[in-house]
């Protein structure tokens, strides 16, 4: 089966696309997606593709997940939360996942897959998995800890994601201080006054990005204040 789906996906690549989302994805030497390659295959194409091979083994999986290609690791990871909607057993998915954290080593799959999977496991759960990830030095688990978190936001649960926050304020990675933001803003999105609090007493000394990010559904003059310093 998996043949089978290799197939596929090489039979859809667009070398004019994939041109397109090496400049995107930041695959020059010394930039983040350094190594990354791409096929140019779209997004609903690769749902499709996912869709179709839904039974795939999870060795099968694994071996997408290791390969360089972005399409395979999307694709595999498309299984695997179609895989981890439908198990009873939902704990070896888990597992399984966090096994391969070093293989989700782009935004765009910690984004697509970090809150269905892991922040959907650990919803119920003890969390701290998430602040062993948050402190560690690869730049993928990081930022899989504080977006697992917008999981538990759309439950407004807001803790886990502004402690998160608070051990990733100081980080050096542009990809992180995006992320932090965009869980900020999220948490804003649900209760600006939580929001606010946290900003009283960080914003100050929040990298830029962060900040605009986390204000960024503030109207237009405390937008500028914030940015001020002036709040």
């Amino acid at each position: 089966m998996l043949n089978s789906l290799i197939k596929e996906i090489q039979a859809e690549a667009n070398p004019e696309q994939a041109k397109i989302l090496q400049r995107f994805f930041k695959t020059g030497q010394g930039e983040y997606g350094e190594g990354y390659i791409f096929l140019g295959i779209k997004v609903p194409v690769i749902r499709i593709l996912a869709k179709k091979y839904n039974d795939l083994l999870l060795d099968d999986i694994q071996t997408l997940l290791a390969s360089k290609i972005q399409e395979y690791q999307q694709i595999g990871l498309h299984i695997l939360i179609n895989k981890y909607e439908k198990a009873e057993d939902k704990k070896e998915i888990f597992e399984f996942y966090l096994i391969n954290t070093k293989n989700i080593n782009s935004w765009g799959l910690v984004d697509l897959s970090a809150p269905k999977i892991v922040g959907d496991f650990l919803l119920d759960k003890e969390r701290n998995k998430l602040y062993e990830l948050a402190n560690s030095e690869n730049l993928w688990e990081k930022r899989i800890a504080i977006v697992s978190t917008w999981r538990f936001i759309r439950e407004n649960e807001f803790e886990d994601t502004l402690k998160i926050s608070e051990i990733l304020l100081n980080d050096s990675h542009d990809l992180i201080h995006k992320a932090v933001g965009w869980m900020l803003r999220e948490v804003g999105k649900k209760d600006v006054e939580v929001l606010e609090k946290f900003l009283s007493e960080h914003y100050k000394k929040m990298p830029r990005t962060m900040l605009r990010y986390s204000i960024e559904k503030f109207d237009g003059e405390k937008r500028k204040k914030y940015l001020k310093g002036e709040i």
